[in-house]
């Protein structure tokens, strides 16, 4: 089992706000929750080999999952101006990717396997090479939480970790699954 510990040290150094273990049996692959990856509500659907349809079915990332011995969850909580601060959650969103990647750079570094999903599509590549080659970083790509089937609200709630931090706050979140 990881050391949770020292992952929270790793996450505090990474830049992220807040962070919590997450016990693989709360995952629960919705296929409601990917059906809100469509066309009419994300312009990410059909556009990356992270995203609907091509990112792999629910029933292949439920028996991925299961494979890792434990999984933490990891937050950026950004502070909006209002509701309506576009720039204040675009800012928030690459302040967590940026996040993300450093994490996920370190873990490779300390645990012989690491699965992430992120928040929203991948974004290692400028531009990806979907549909026409492909993924020129498959063991680095990241599926967001959503289009793996996961209500993350629920996920965040299931394991001890807050999700909605008030008005004018706005929370990105991602989880590692790691191997010793």
């Amino acid at each position: 089992m990881p050391d949770y510990t020292k992952l929270a040290a790793l996450a505090e150094e990474c830049g992220f706000t807040n962070c919590a273990p997450m016990d693989i049996s709360t995952l629960e692959f919705m296929q409601e929750v990917r059906d809100m990856c469509n066309p009419g509500q994300c312009n990410r659907y059909g556009t990356s080999w992270s995203c609907p349809p091509e990112c792999p079915s629910l029933e292949v990332l439920q028996e991925r999952v299961l494979g890792y011995s434990g999984g933490f969850l990891v937050q950026t909580v950004g502070e909006l101006e209002d509701s309506y601060d576009w720039e204040g959650i675009m800012d928030a969103g690459l302040t967590h990717k940026a996040n993300f990647g450093k994490m996920w750079e370190a873990l490779e570094k300390q645990y012989s396997q690491v699965y992430a999903m992120g928040a929203g599509a991948c974004m290692l590549c400028e531009s990806c090479t979907y549909p026409d080659e492909p993924c020129r970083h498959p063991d680095r790509m990241s599926a967001s939480m959503e289009a793996s089937g996961l209500l993350v609200n629920k996920v965040c709630t299931d394991n001890n970790l807050g999700y909605n931090y008030g008005q004018d706050k706005i929370a990105f979140t991602a989880c590692f699954l790691l191997n010793e």
